[in-house]
């Protein structure tokens, strides 16, 4: 199928061959030539001197080490494994998070295939960082074939870019609302191709106030929270909007209290609210306040953080997500109170002085049909090859050994 659209804007590389793009050969799983790619591209990207400004591109890289990549690969395949990368993934990446773009190229590239990505429309500079770094590896003639394999794209939602490039792939992976993947899906693929799907998920951070109260670095802990929330504006699915406490009446007051005025500090120095989400987070209060009973306003000094209490929780709290520093809080007596609400909406669990096996009990004794990440406060935007409950590496390889 030929490409006449004119208004794709190739970032990487500037003028592809889309049809002999599709022939390229896949390779294993892990392949040497994948990890020595992806090292050299974190080379390339701590020595710019702009990465030390983007703590997410920083990571990024650290995530892209050979050290790392050979740890991942001893725990997603397995030495006997037999698979093969399934051949061209399409992968339509979130506007308003800057770097999802390129962990979705990373499973890509791990799985052994070849990869279109369509990145963020929105002018981020950590976009403009990691697509230089491509370029500057495909000089490289040890890079340049295995560059050839990969393609960046960005086009508006008005173009028929999506349907000329899911027509090529074989998976395409679509991270966004439900909205968003019902539009997506109208563009028919290839009879053997399938879909994998992100949707708009829902998160919460528990938080035992009986062990908060003894934290010695209550700081620390509420620099991890900021990292998990205002680092995206809350626009990750990771991020946690609603804060369930647990313990003692009298330790979660103090808790909260200690908990708020750090993160307040915090996000005083570093944080800059515009307007409009000012505005917003008004009107999801009283749009809130009118359908759910008995919600509190805790009074803070300015915009800067919005927290509303529940007297008691309900289960369409996720109808009442606000941007840029909204928080449902709730004070649960039970496990069994959360798993009330927990729909297949939800995603992350963040916690603190909780054990992590207690968590797990609580999944498997409720039978939850949400939840797929329990991390830490300040991991919560941690990539991982298993995501959303999939397993990236199995979903976009295919096995060829003989199954007798």
């Amino acid at each position: 199928m030929k490409n006449n659209i004119t208004d794709i804007n190739f970032l990487f590389p500037e003028e592809p061959e889309m049809d002999g793009f599709v022939q390229i050969p896949q390779e294993e799983p892990f392949s040497e030539n994948a990890l020595e790619f992806l090292n050299a591209f974190s080379h390339i990207l701590n020595k710019d001197p702009e990465t030390k400004n983007y703590p997410d591109i920083a990571t990024f890289a650290f995530y892209c080490r050979k050290a790392n990549l050979i740890q991942l690969k001893k725990k997603y395949y397995p030495e006997d494994a037999r698979r093969l990368g399934r051949g061209v993934v399409f992968h339509i990446t979130p506007s308003n998070v800057p770097v999802n773009f390129a962990y979705s190229l990373i499973s890509g590239i791990l799985s052994g295939n070849t990869n279109i990505v369509r990145v963020p429309s929105k002018n981020f500079k950590q976009v403009e960082i990691i697509c230089n770094a491509i370029y500057k590896l495909s000089r490289d003639p040890k890079y340049h074939s295995y560059s050839s394999r990969q393609a960046l794209v960005c086009y508006d939602r008005q173009s028929s870019a999506t349907a000329y490039f899911s027509s090529l792939c074989d998976v395409r992976i679509i991270w966004g609302s439900d909205e968003t993947i019902n539009e997506i899906k109208k563009s028919n693929l290839p009879s053997r191709a399938f879909d994998v799907t992100f949707s708009d998920r829902y998160s919460l951070c528990i938080i035992n106030a009986d062990a908060y109260i003894n934290e010695k670095s209550p700081k620390q802990i509420a620099s991890g929270f900021y990292n998990d929330t205002y680092f995206f504006d809350q626009n990750a699915c990771t991020s946690p909007h609603l804060i369930i406490w647990l313990g003692q009446d009298r330790n979660v007051e103090t808790a909260k209290r200690i908990f708020w005025n750090n993160l307040y500090d915090l996000v005083k120095s570093k944080y800059n609210l515009q307007p409009i989400s000012a505005v917003d987070k008004l009107t999801v209060f009283y749009n809130q306040a009118v359908h759910l009973e008995g919600v509190k306003k805790i009074v803070m000094p300015d915009n800067l953080i919005w927290r509303t209490e529940l007297k008691e929780i309900s289960k369409y709290l996720e109808k009442y997500r606000c941007n840029c520093g909204y928080f449902i809080e709730y004070k649960a007596s039970s496990y069994s109170e959360i798993s009330e609400i927990i729909s297949r909406k939800y995603q992350t669990i963040s916690y603190y002085g909780i054990e992590k096996e207690d968590l797990y009990k609580f999944i498997e004794d409720f039978k939850l049909n949400g939840i797929d990440r329990i991390v830490t406060i300040g991991k919560t935007t941690d990539f991982s090859l298993t995501w959303d409950g999939f397993n990236l590496i199995d979903t976009l390889s295919r096995e060829y050994r003989n199954m007798l």
